[in-house]
């Protein structure tokens, strides 16, 4: 399966997770009644999933998606269906093909040039972040179909070969470091805001980036904009982080 759900509880409609990409690797601890309950390698996330879309079989992958999504075709031609869409870091194995479709090692091709060799990362996560502008806000979301808010922040770092915690409250423990929270005016593109379980990243030294249920998509605003918003709930900005 090219993203598969992470529930909270064995049933499809129990709050989701997080989301599981093509070709990440998991742990099982158990499967029952079509549900199996397992641990994501990447993050370390727990939750359940359904059990059909997994695969047994582990094969080494060899590239990753290096765009927002793109399809797996069933020959080497763009016109053939049907086309499955998969998406940004979703890993795959290259087995064969040439310069323009790759063939995989599940017998699909997909555009060679969406893809790049495992370690050849991107440089600037916000600019991998940006791509993601006017994507819907979609809770435990980790594409460009839907996704939350540290679920942009881990998807772009990622794409730049930096492992991310998968919650905003982890990140705002683990990622980078902490700089003055009070100073609003000496922020730099990359920096990371944290508010009650919310982040979003500055893509310059007054516009931040975010995945968020006031506009139920990934926007930019001005900080001090989203900042007057969030203190009229009673929140405030609990910590800056920086890369």
């Amino acid at each position: 399966e090219p993203l598969v759900p992470v529930h909270r509880a064995p049933r499809s409609d129990a709050m989701q997770l997080t989301q599981a990409l093509m070709g990440e690797t998991v742990r099982v601890f158990d499967v029952s009644e079509g549900w199996a309950w397992l641990q994501l390698a990447q993050d370390g996330y727990v939750g359940y999933c359904p059990a059909g879309a997994l695969s047994g079989t582990v094969i080494a992958p060899t590239h990753r998606v290096a765009v927002p999504s793109t399809f797996l075709y069933p020959q080497p031609n763009l016109k053939t269906q049907p086309a499955v869409i998969v998406t940004l870091n979703a890993d795959v194995t290259v087995v064969g093909g040439d310069e323009k479709f790759a063939q995989l090692s599940n017998d699909r091709f997909i555009f060679a040039p969406h893809l790049k060799p495992l370690g050849e990362n991107e440089t600037d996560f916000v600019a991998v972040a940006e791509m993601f502008r006017h994507v819907p806000y979609y809770w435990g979301g980790k594409s460009v179909h839907g996704l939350d808010c540290s679920g942009l922040v881990q998807l772009s770092l990622e794409a730049c070969g930096i492992a991310a915690p998968r919650d905003s409250d982890m990140q705002e423990e683990e990622i980078g470091q902490a700089i003055l929270q009070n100073d609003l005016d000496g922020l730099k593109r990359g920096d990371l805001v944290f508010w009650n379980d919310h982040v979003g990243i500055m893509t310059d030294h007054e516009t931040l980036l975010h995945a968020n249920g006031h506009h139920m998509v990934v926007v930019a605003e001005p900080l001090r904009q989203a900042v007057a918003r969030i203190a009229a709930t009673g929140s405030s900005v609990s910590r800056i982080r920086r890369l």
